[in-house]
């Protein structure tokens, strides 16, 4: 909660300071969504990583090769390993030798990865929705463009390595 512990000092009144502050603000509620969501999964010994490659195989039911599980995650075929033994073992997934070349190595759900998949992509949706309810339809199509803004913003400095000092 170091972003929370952030917003209480005081700063002064200058928009540097209030660009700070909202930027603490982002990435305290982040935290909270992150500590949530860690929470609702950790019953079905899951995490979100474990639960997003659950989500992206859900709807392949003759499954994905590994390279392309790991591509759409957005992780590396190294961290996919990892999760996905631990997904093996504890009955999510099954890996299987492809039909037309058996080098080949398609990940699928089992029964009880799909009955979890579904039970939790229906829960996660319904309590994604009760934390947009506040928000009228203006606010979050306005939510959603500056977040774009502040993610554009961050992903140009990445790439131009402004944040390496």
């Amino acid at each position: 909660m170091k972003h929370h512990a952030l917003l209480g000092a005081e700063t002064p009144e200058n928009s540097h300071y209030q660009n700070m502050r909202l930027c603490f603000e982002l990435l305290s509620a982040a935290r909270m969504i992150d500590l949530s969501c860690a929470q609702r999964l950790a019953p079905y010994q899951l995490s979100e990583s474990r639960f997003v490659l659950l989500f992206l195989l859900q709807n392949e039911p003759a499954g994905l090769a590994p390279h392309l599980l790991a591509e759409r995650a957005g992780i590396t075929r190294a961290t996919l390993t990892g999760l996905l033994d631990g997904l093996e073992r504890d009955g999510f997934i099954q890996r299987n030798h492809s039909q037309t070349d058996r080098r080949s190595i398609l990940i699928t759900l089992t029964d009880k990865g799909s009955e979890t998949a579904a039970s939790l992509v229906s829960d996660h949706t319904q309590w994604i929705a009760s934390l947009m309810a506040p928000l009228d339809n203006q606010e979050k199509q306005l939510l959603s463009t500056l977040l774009t803004k502040i993610w554009t913003t961050a992903q140009k400095d990445i790439n131009n390595g402004k944040n390496a000092r």
